[in-house]
């Protein structure tokens, strides 16, 4: 198989190859280590790359195929991980120039499993500093860019873990969501993204952390990938605050299942904010108009959203506070939310508002199987388009954009982004389905045969 073909095949088929010995991992790793060093200084997906590991891991495990029949599921599959996360003996930098020689002494529970699970690691991802923005430009490093067009930026802030898998830099990618990091950057690379119910997937060795609102889950080329990523990470990690039961039947299993006619809402529009604009309208009511000949039943309508937005504004600006780095060491905007920072107890209290908000919009799933919203209110921005305003203006066009994304942090449900096409600028269209409490297995067989009526995986950035 050609290369570049190699790079842009769906990780199970990859996995497949590696077990029929059609290739080997480290064939595999040499393919994507070639186009990480060719393509990644314009791209700036990952901020280190972590080849001399990749190799010498994929040597191991191309050795323990002549010896092994029983392998993992993603025996020998490339995999990157964002910078957020912690990978023993490999640089943790959390997007702040600072760290740039913190050397982490642990792998994160994730990437505990995802170990386990036979990738081999590519290198991090870039990320906003400290997670905080929905573009990956921090300080101090190469600003990620949207492959499909240089200009503009892959989101955040897994906007180096979006763009890796986009450009074919890696067969697909970790990433986390504590207001749409997962959904926004697969929105603006064309990609598929799930952010997990909560509960789903562990955060050891962390324990609650701002009620919840930031999730593990993976970014990659088919719904059948991320649905068996999926797969892997979840389950309980020994002292998790909060867990749930493994889905029966598996994720990977649930993109084969028949839905019988669901009830499906949605919605262009997220007050205040107003409309979706024209390109993130139009994603919605594609995908609406598949779902009609689905035979689903589809309602326009969608649940208060406007008093969580406040209280999640507190909770989720206190995650630069948590993150513990000296003001000084941080970018103007991070600095602007550590110093708007409360007390303790006016941070109890909007956690305590936004989980009474929360309770009242899960009410609206009663009825409902599946929310269709944008992804974001317009599409992706321009790199460095916002960076010569102030903090509080900054700030504010942050809130606008994502306004789609909180409700399902602080909710704790479950949503994946999905491609559904490409706007004039080349930049891909994407719609988001967001469902009932732990129902990612419902979603996942939804844009599971949403791909199969608008497939996308022939689509590649040329690059």
């Amino acid at each position: 198989m050609d290369h570049n073909d190699l790079a842009f095949t769906p990780a199970l088929e990859l996995a497949e190859l590696i077990r029929l010995r059609a290739v080997s991992p480290l064939e595999l790793v040499e393919v994507y280590l070639e186009r990480i060093e060719r393509l990644n200084p314009q791209l700036g997906s990952y901020f280190t790359v972590t080849a001399d590991l990749a190799v010498a891991d994929a040597k191991i495990k191309t050795e323990l195929l002549t010896t092994t029949s029983e392998l993992p599921p993603f025996f020998g599959v490339p995999i990157s991980i964002k910078d957020l996360n912690a990978v023993a003996n490999v640089t943790c930098t959390y997007g702040n120039s600072a760290l740039l020689n913190n050397i982490a002494n642990y792998d994160d529970g994730v990437v505990t499993k995802i170990k386990q699970a036979g990738f081999i690691i590519l290198g991090k991802t870039a990320t906003s500093e400290l997670g905080s923005f929905p573009y990956s430009e921090p300080t101090g490093f190469t600003p990620a860019r949207n492959p499909w067009n240089l200009a503009y930026t892959p989101g955040g802030s897994s906007g180096g873990a979006a763009a890796s898998v986009a450009a074919g830099l890696s067969a697909i990618a970790q990433g986390s969501d504590g207001g749409g990091s997962i959904r926004g950057p697969a929105a603006c690379c064309g990609v598929v993204g799930i952010k997990p119910a909560k509960g789903r997937v562990t955060k050891a060795p962390v324990g609650e952390n701002l009620g919840g609102i930031a999730v593990d889950g993976p970014i990659a080329r088919t719904v059948a990938d991320a649905a068996a990523m999926l797969d892997v990470i979840s389950g309980y990690v020994t002292g998790d605050p909060y867990w749930l039961s493994d889905p029966q039947p598996s994720f990977l299993n649930a993109t084969e299942v028949k839905l019988n006619p669901l009830k499906i809402a949605f919605s262009t529009k997220i007050m205040p904010f107003g409309e979706a604009d024209i390109n993130c309208q139009q994603g919605v009511l594609k995908t609406v108009q598949l779902l009609e000949q689905f035979g689903h039943q589809i309602t326009e309508q969608y649940p208060d959203f406007s008093r969580l937005i406040e209280p999640f504004k507190v909770v989720w600006q206190a995650g630069v506070a948590v993150a513990g780095i000296p003001s000084a060491a941080l970018q103007p905007l991070n600095r602007w939310l550590l110093a708007k920072n409360g007390s303790v107890g006016e941070y109890l209290q909007a956690l305590a508002q936004m989980q009474i908000v929360s309770r009242q919009i899960v009410a609206f799933f009663d009825t409902i199987d599946v929310l269709v919203l944008p992804v974001y209110l317009h599409s992706p921005i321009c790199v460095g388009e916002w960076a010569d305003l102030s903090p509080e203006e900054t700030f504010a066009k942050i809130v606008h954009w994502v306004a789609p994304c909180p409700v399902a942090n602080a909710t704790g449900l479950p949503a994946i982004a999905l491609p559904m096409g490409f706007d004039n600028n080349g930049l891909p269209i994407s719609v988001q389905l967001i469902g009932k409490p732990a129902a990612e297995s419902t979603l996942i067989s939804l844009a599971a045969q949403l791909e199969a009526a608008n497939p996308w995986i022939q689509h590649r950035p040329a690059l």
